[in-house]
């Protein structure tokens, strides 16, 4: 971990070394904060390639997403303007479809950005609820229970939930927003009959079977490939799927612990087709954010 704090403070973003000081060094939220709040704009979302994949500096859905999940990693709540401000983007920012924001914003195209962000007047179907169902979380999660904001999100969450219960197939960046989105909402489990026709366990149980459906059971195919590993959902053993698999779980464990290079860094597993000189800098940001991520998980079972 020593060589990998090394590497985050002369390669990573000023972003990513303030959440390895929060997490393992007595770090401030405050001083998260206020690496975040580079990247917010004066409406409240994010862009500024927050997400490194794509360089759109106005706000978009996509980044204000991975934005939220950081203040929730932080345990930030409306006190501070931060997240008051995102609230507030949400709010504001149009729905192309019932429960979707829109993933993917035209203006992506005029910037570098990985090909999977480039848009098109079909994206959206490509993406879906992604990451909309965890947007309209954030909404019910940080909004005093009768307001119009989280209103809003139990609104956004009805076309959402209707959706995961019917579907025969979900994408695993979809399953994986889907599933955060539960843990969000874990306090408000009275709510989801009336709301939606289901009873949370319904729900979980529903997304407890499209995952153990998904998750990739092979470690020998792991290296060098971007796969659904198990560790992608299951980020403690407090986790309502450790049991289930928790033998692909120590799996996963001992393949981050072997993968590190001479660093303890993880190298990167895709690329993009165009604009290779961008791609060597989001790569390296790509690669602080996986080393947070991941020192964290392995810290939350014992292994560092």
């Amino acid at each position: 971990m020593e060589r990998a704090q090394a590497w985050l403070k002369r390669y990573g973003r000023p972003l990513e070394m303030a959440l390895w000081d929060f997490h393992f060094a007595g770090g401030s939220k405050e001083n998260v904060i206020r690496y975040l709040s580079a990247f917010q704009n004066e409406d409240g979302g994010f862009g500024h390639g927050l997400e490194p994949d794509f360089w759109l500096p106005k706000s978009s859905p996509m980044a204000s997403w991975m934005a939220g999940q950081i203040l929730v990693e932080i345990k930030a709540d409306l006190s501070d303007e931060i997240v008051e401000r995102l609230i507030q983007y949400l709010m504001t920012c149009e729905q192309v479809l019932p429960g979707m924001w829109p993933t993917v914003l035209p203006e992506n195209n005029d910037y570098p950005h990985a090909p999977w962000w480039h848009w098109s007047e079909e994206a959206q179907t490509t993406w879906m609820f992604n990451p909309s169902v965890e947007l309209a979380a954030f909404l019910v999660y940080w909004s005093p229970p009768y307001s119009r904001e989280a209103a809003l999100g139990w609104q956004s969450l009805v076309p959402a939930v209707k959706y995961i219960m019917q579907v025969d197939g979900v994408d695993w960046h979809e399953l994986r927003n889907f599933w955060q989105c539960l843990k969000l909402l874990r306090h408000h489990e009275g709510r989801f009959t009336a709301q939606f026709g289901y009873t949370f366990s319904e729900v979980e149980s529903r997304l407890k079977g499209l995952i153990l459906e998904t998750v990739d059971g092979g470690p020998a195919g792991w290296a060098g490939a971007y796969k659904p590993l198990p560790l992608e959902f299951v980020k403690d053993a407090s986790d309502p799927l450790y049991s289930e698999l928790k033998p692909l779980v120590e799996e996963n464990l001992r393949f981050f612990l072997s993968s590190r290079d001479k660093w303890g860094i993880w190298g990167i597993t895709w690329g993009w087709a165009d604009y290779p000189s961008e791609f060597a800098i989001a790569s390296r940001y790509w690669q602080g954010i996986r080393a947070v991520e991941r020192y964290k998980t392995l810290r939350a079972f014992g292994r560092v």
